[in-house]
């Protein structure tokens, strides 16, 4: 899994680490279908989720991550809005922007790559 490099506790093991991930993202999933997160498409095809960090603790988990396997795991919901996100942005989700590091640390307001 992507996000498993960064542990919270030394002793965490990464079965335990891969649950807290999952954990995190399917409360991601729920807070996208009901609107208190949304995500924002940026002009390079990043990802960021506007609110999350006032409705979660992401413990380390990207937005890219969560991006990811909401698009391989998640819900038809929180896939729909995913999708709706990149109609308004005009452009989809750039598997390179992902891999490449694009990120807005304030809900998609700028975009970093560093």
């Amino acid at each position: 899994m992507a996000c498993d490099t960064w542990r919270a506790n030394e002793n965490q093991t990464l079965t335990e680490r891969k649950e807290e991930i999952k954990r995190v993202i399917d409360l991601v999933a729920q807070e996208i279908v009901k609107g208190r997160v949304k995500p924002k498409v940026g002009a390079q095809g990043a990802i960021t989720f506007e609110g999350l960090d006032a409705v979660t603790d992401r413990r380390g988990v990207t937005d890219a991550c969560v991006y990811r396997r909401i698009m391989s795991t998640g819900s038809a919901m929180a896939k729909q809005q995913l999708a709706r996100a990149e109609q308004l942005a005009g452009r989809r989700v750039d598997a390179k922007a992902l891999a490449g590091g694009h990120h807005s640390h304030d809900g998609g307001k700028t975009w970093h790559k560093h």
